[in-house]
């Protein structure tokens, strides 16, 4: 195995680790979630699931996801497509 290469049993990118968790959590419906409440357990800052949400709002087809407020911090919807 190449010092590149992952098990098969994690996600290969960030995105991809990111796209799992929410897809396994919204599987019977929408959740609502800010970035800072699910960071550790996804092992991702804030920052970078923000960053990540903007690029799987334009790229998921198996998630719906949305923007849907912002308060002290965005919170996002996503639900299964």
């Amino acid at each position: 195995m190449s010092a590149t290469t992952q098990p098969s049993t994690e996600p290969e990118s960030k995105e991809e680790r990111l796209r799992a968790y929410l897809k396994q959590k919204a599987q019977d419906g929408e959740m609502y979630f800010k970035s800072k409440f699910i960071a550790d357990e996804v092992g991702l800052s804030p920052k970078e699931i923000g960053a990540l949400m903007v690029k799987l709002s334009d790229s998921a087809t198996d998630l719906e996801v949305e923007k849907w407020s912002y308060t002290s911090a965005t919170t996002w919807r996503i639900e299964p497509a």
